[in-house]
């Protein structure tokens, strides 16, 4: 029997979600342990899930965080059930939910032209730097300080000028989430940035990593980076453009390992994109 015939697609839960991110991680993706706790209520009706003869063969998330933008990732067949169109047939069934929206993505490179036919056009390549933190021995700066409730408001006006979208809710979770930790850099009372580290797999995920000035930027990583142990590996993904994010992990002893491509099928809202020293999430956003 052809396998198309026997695809049924539907909405994932999140237990559902956490067998998909196991699957990314056997892909090297090496998503944040908890990411799917702190992303899946932002949209739960944006994550699918194929299925055959009621076993997970196929996945694909397409999170709406407004009216006008949305955010594609974990694009993924189980290798069992590849080259049988079980992942164009998901697409297909997933992809209206975006609606008239513009959609984002990080593509990987081999994939590029796949997406172009589908209507992404690339901006720009994301650089993922690997490897353990070189420790400068300094204190933390004066002014970098654990996020606590009180930054709440003042980080969620920071991150939407850094992000195509406001994700407050979003925020709320990632911040506080089990085995985040999370750093704010303020000065004269205004925030200059903030970063988060997480676990994952392959040791810990830094992401974002927002911030005014390489200054800010430097503290902040040194924060983070802090607490991790000193055989654990670091990874950050770094927009290309950004000269400065790639200088500040080549300093701290990080190399570049792999890159993806960020799509979008048109216009996004105007970002800070000097403060983007780390996105928060290649899956998603």
């Amino acid at each position: 029997m052809n396998p198309l015939d026997e695809l049924t697609v539907t909405r994932a839960s999140l237990d559902d979600w956490h067998h998909v991110a196991e699957w990314a991680a056997d892909e090297g993706w090496n998503p944040g342990s908890g990411d799917p706790a702190c992303f899946h209520p932002t949209d739960p009706a944006g994550f699918f899930l194929g299925r055959i003869d009621g076993r997970p063969v196929s996945a694909l998330s397409i999170v709406t965080y407004s009216p006008s933008y949305a955010f594609l990732g974990y694009y993924l067949v189980h290798p069992g059930h590849r080259r049988k169109g079980l992942g164009l047939a998901t697409w297909r069934a997933a992809f209206p939910h975006a609606g008239d929206r513009t959609v984002g993505l990080d593509a990987v490179p081999e994939q590029r032209a796949t997406y172009e036919r589908s209507g992404f056009v690339a901006a720009h390549d994301t650089i993922r730097y690997t490897g353990r933190p070189e420790r400068n021995g300094a204190p933390v700066a004066a002014g970098v300080v654990p996020v606590t409730p009180a930054h709440a408001d003042g980080i969620a006006a920071y991150d939407r000028e850094c992000f195509p979208a406001d994700r407050r809710a979003f925020l709320t979770r990632w911040l506080g989430a089990p085995g985040h930790t999370a750093y704010v850099s303020v000065r004269d009372g205004a925030i200059t940035g903030y970063g988060v580290i997480r676990p994952s797999r392959g040791g810990r995920r830094i992401g974002p990593l927002f911030a005014d000035t390489p200054s800010d930027a430097e503290a902040l990583f040194d924060a983070l980076t802090a607490t991790v142990g000193a055989d654990e590996e670091v990874c950050v993904d770094v927009p290309e453009p950004h000269a400065e994010g790639h200088a500040l992990l080549k300093g701290r002893g990080l190399k570049a390992s792999s890159h993806t491509v960020r799509m979008y099928t048109g216009p996004v809202r105007e970002v800070r994109a000097d403060r983007g020293y780390g996105v928060t999430s290649l899956e998603l956003g």
